[in-house]
């Protein structure tokens, strides 16, 4: 049997309960307890930073994230996750894809950055994201800020 296919809709104040359950699934270590207020700001007002979705299987959220364009035309990915029990079916890479075709569809977006940690570095360069800054700790304890771009060939 073959799952259900999977579905992007817009973020609405309602998904906020299935997401923060994301956001738990992957503390720790993708994200640190501390970082939870944040996110649940976040959510209050998505819209305020940017566009942000969900991904649905079979009714279900399984995945939420999003994207931001600075007034300069700069790109940026936002709070990208995917439920923990989930990982490694390639529900990441298709969020992901997803949410850079929307970036890339952007008129004047050349660049896309993003903050994560080491734990999923090696997911975004093979994506393309190369390293521009790396700070131990920077997140938490044992959580590192890397920040990345991709540089887009318009």
């Amino acid at each position: 049997m073959t799952a259900s296919p999977v579905t992007f809709r817009p973020y609405v104040p309602a998904d906020a309960p299935a997401c923060l359950e994301l956001f738990g699934s992957n503390c720790p270590p993708y994200f640190h307890p501390s970082e939870r207020a944040d996110y649940e700001q976040f959510l209050g007002d998505p819209a305020d930073r940017g566009d942000y979705w969900v991904m649905k299987r079979g009714g279900r959220v399984i995945g939420c994230g999003g994207v931001w364009v600075s007034p300069e035309g700069q790109g940026g990915l936002s709070w990208g996750m995917v439920r923990r029990d989930l990982h490694g079916q390639g529900l990441g890479t298709r969020l992901t894809g997803f949410r850079l075709e929307r970036l890339r569809a952007r008129p004047g977006v050349r660049q896309i950055r993003l903050d994560t940690s080491q734990h999923t570095e090696a997911f975004y360069a093979r994506l393309g994201f190369v390293v521009t800054q790396r700070s131990a700790d920077g997140f938490a304890p044992g959580i590192d800020e890397v920040k990345m771009v991709l540089e887009l060939d318009r």
